[in-house]
């Protein structure tokens, strides 16, 4: 499938393209220490479960033994006092492990449906852009990548070549993805601009490809706050012709690197907070 690109600058260049830049940087920024944590979540939770496995053995075993001491305990009642009391206490003890064992589970349980929770918003998410968007047009990619939901679009799909101008079916387009946005408050929306290599010649205001797409950018975010997307949730970012998916060798690369990518991600914050919140709940639980 082919992959979209958007390039755009904004009006005043020294000004607007330098916050939008300032907050992409931010955000990607919070975004990595957002995936580092998911990572270190993962890494921790394929322990737990290792562990967990190991220790359901474990307790089958403490389990049947248990069940063997006390019927051990019945017999020696009936001839040793203190004996007894050893052996209870022994029972005592193993009782104390299992629950121990379980109290353990739990805490595995407890981070596994967090991480499904999120799993599970990104799929509704995915599920209703590719309802809203369609799914049947090349031109057209709704997709997860590292966590974050994306929709690629070609820049013939937006865009006339060398504009910024939005074309009437970006518009329709875009009318599905804010519905799709507004449907979800809790998640914010980035646009990123990409172009080819080919050298942008000067006009218009623009220098280049970079600025071409800062200023695509810019577009798509304007055309979406008009759609009734709150300018608070979203983020213009150009990225030029430096973060191109294939080489550009040949013109259906080209092509395929010219794009507007529209990632729409959960508010980092609300996301960081809620797994630091789990982790510290399984660290003073441990």
């Amino acid at each position: 499938m082919k992959k979209l690109l958007i390039l755009a600058l904004c009006s005043s260049f020294a000004f607007t393209s330098c916050v939008s830049s300032k907050k992409y940087n931010e955000l990607a920024a919070k975004q990595k220490n957002t995936q580092d944590l998911l990572n270190s979540c993962t890494v921790k939770l394929n322990e737990c479960l290792t562990e967990k496995t190991a220790a359901s053995v474990r307790a089958k075993q403490l389990e049947e033994r248990l069940a063997d001491m006390r019927q051990t305990n019945q017999d020696l009642i009936q001839s040793s006092k203190e004996l007894t009391m050893l052996t209870s206490k022994g029972a005592t003890n193993l009782e104390k492990s299992l629950e121990s064992l379980k109290e353990k589970d739990l805490k595995i349980t407890r981070l596994q449906d967090a991480l499904n929770k999120k799993d599970s918003v990104t799929l509704a998410l995915v599920t209703s852009l590719k309802k809203e968007v369609g799914i049947n047009d090349p031109d057209i990619e709704v997709n997860v990548e590292k966590g974050v939901v994306y929709i690629s679009l070609s820049d013939k799909v937006l865009f006339k070549t060398g504009s910024y101008e939005i074309s009437g079916r970006a518009n329709e387009i875009l009318g599905k993805v804010a519905k799709v946005i507004n449907g979800k408050p809790n998640f914010e929306a980035m646009v990123e601009g990409h172009t080819d290599n080919v050298p942008y010649r000067e006009r218009n205001g623009l220098i280049d490809n970079w600025d071409l797409s800062v200023k695509r950018a810019t577009s798509i975010v304007r055309a979406l706050k008009d759609l009734g997307v709150s300018p608070e949730r979203l983020v213009a970012a150009g990225r030029g012709e430096y973060d191109p998916l294939v080489p550009n060798t040949t013109a259906e690369n080209r092509a395929t690197n010219r794009r507007t990518r529209i990632l729409v991600l959960p508010k980092i914050d609300q996301f960081y907070d809620m797994i630091e919140k789990e982790m510290k709940t399984l660290e003073k639980q441990g």
